[in-house]
């Protein structure tokens, strides 16, 4: 899961396989697959490379 921020300023975990769109409008806004949309305040950059860090640590496998 990646953690974002609310535009209230309020973290939260949203499970990265269910971002369908990342749209900026120009508040960026996570569209997920159950059609639930979610404003954050990280760009669609940040969010792009929130996802790419957590998918590489996962599949990085455990760490000794």
């Amino acid at each position: 899961m990646i953690e974002v921020t609310r535009l209230n300023g309020m973290k939260y975990l949203v499970n990265e396989d269910l971002i369908m769109t990342v749209e900026e409008t120009p508040d960026t806004v996570l569209t997920l697959t159950n059609g639930q949309k979610l404003l954050v305040k990280e760009s669609g950059q940040e969010v792009r490379d929130l996802v790419k860090s957590f998918k590489q640590e996962i599949y990085a496998g455990p760490r000794p």
